[in-house]
């Protein structure tokens, strides 16, 4: 064979490689498409249940920790384990000032301390907004 056929045959083998590649990405590209295409239809409004509630009745047995803090303080190990029967500890709060009102640990309300049936009770008096609380987290 000469040089020019060489050349020839090589660009040919060269070329279909080419080719063969190139049908070779094109059909994995049309292979992830269509396989993304099916990912995210699976989200579509059309595949939602008709028995499915679009409200929050499911969550609103779902049982969280609601706590009245009365104040809070700062006290030495050593003052701790002398605390016997009949011991007054300080708090921070006030009295007379609100009680906070914490639903799992988290800020909601204010409210005054009342008595119902020899039992103690809160009284709202101050609802915390969503936005105070969410201030109130970046802190």
């Amino acid at each position: 064979m000469s040089d020019t056929q060489d050349d020839q045959i090589l660009d040919d083998d060269w070329g279909a490689a080419i080719a063969e590649q190139a049908a070779a990405e094109a059909a994995a590209l049309q292979k992830q498409q269509t396989a993304s295409a099916a990912v995210f239809q699976d989200f579509g409004t059309k595949n939602v249940r008709p028995d499915t509630p679009n409200d929050i009745d499911f969550i609103l047995d779902i049982p969280v920790q609601l706590t009245v803090e009365l104040g809070r303080t700062k006290i030495a190990i050593k003052n701790l384990l002398q605390l016997a029967q009949g011991s007054v500890v300080e708090l921070d709060g006030l009295a007379g000032e609100p009680m906070d009102v914490l639903v799992n640990g988290c800020l909601i309300a204010q409210g005054e301390v009342v008595v119902v049936n020899d039992k103690f009770g809160i009284r709202l008096t101050d609802i915390i907004t969503p936005s105070e609380r969410i201030r109130k987290l970046n802190k």
